[in-house]
This record gives structure tokens, C-alpha cells and sequence, in this order.
């Protein structure tokens, strides 16, 4: 170092340094101040869909079959989806009773006759 130059040589401690960030907190990057959205329930869910596919059919036929088009496209489409969960439910369980008795069947031994 020159003695014209009024810089000065700083001794750090690197180790330091790096220990000190490792244990800080980390910085986040989310302004988002709105809240997520809470996780849709299933009648919501099915609304919405059929919600959905409704102005779908209005956009498409609605020129052709009216305007009421979209409307009953919609109830129907609820109507439908609601049907379909339950006897998708019933399915279910009608399937479970099923493999529990095949399962029985193949894993039990049969009794043998008494003479």
C-alpha cells in the first residue's frame, strides 16, 4: 500500500460472516397482502363447474336454441354431476362388499367333510 492512498486494509472474518447469514432468518419475496383462497368445498366445486359449462352452451348454441340455453345446460349439468357423486358413492361401497367377499372366499380354507 502506497502512503498517498488513505485506503486501509479491513481484516475480515469471513467465517463469521457466513455463520451469522446461516443463522439469520431468510429474506421472502411475498407481497402478496391478499389471503390464498380457502380450499373450495364440494358443492362449490360442482357449482362452479356447472356454472362453467353453462356459458360454455350459451356461447356456442345459444343462437341457435335460445338464450334460456345456458340456464338449463347449467341446472342440468349440477343435476347431473350431484347424481353421478352419488351413485359413484354407492358404487363404492357396493364394490368394497364385493372384494371383501372374494377375498374371503379365496383366503379361507374350505372345512373338510366329516365322515
Amino acid at each position: 500500500m502506497t502512503p498517498e492512498s488513505n485506503e486501509e486494509i479491513v481484516d475480515i472474518d469471513f467465517t463469521e460472516v457466513i455463520s451469522r447469514m446461516k443463522s439469520e432468518r431468510p429474506i421472502t419475496l411475498d407481497f402478496n397482502t391478499s389471503a390464498a383462497r380457502p380450499e373450495p368445498t364440494l358443492d362449490e366445486a360442482r357449482a362452479e363447474l356447472a356454472n362453467s359449462i353453462g356459458e360454455i352452451a350459451h356461447k356456442v348454441f345459444s343462437k341457435k336454441y335460445g338464450p334460456l340455453v345456458g340456464t338449463v345446460t347449467k341446472t342440468t349439468a349440477e343435476t347431473l354431476l350431484k347424481n353421478a357423486e352419488d351413485n359413484l358413492y354407492r358404487a363404492k361401497g357396493d364394490a368394497t362388499l364385493i372384494i371383501q367377499e372374494l377375498v374371503d372366499r379365496a383366503f379361507t380354507s374350505p372345512k373338510k367333510k366329516k365322515k
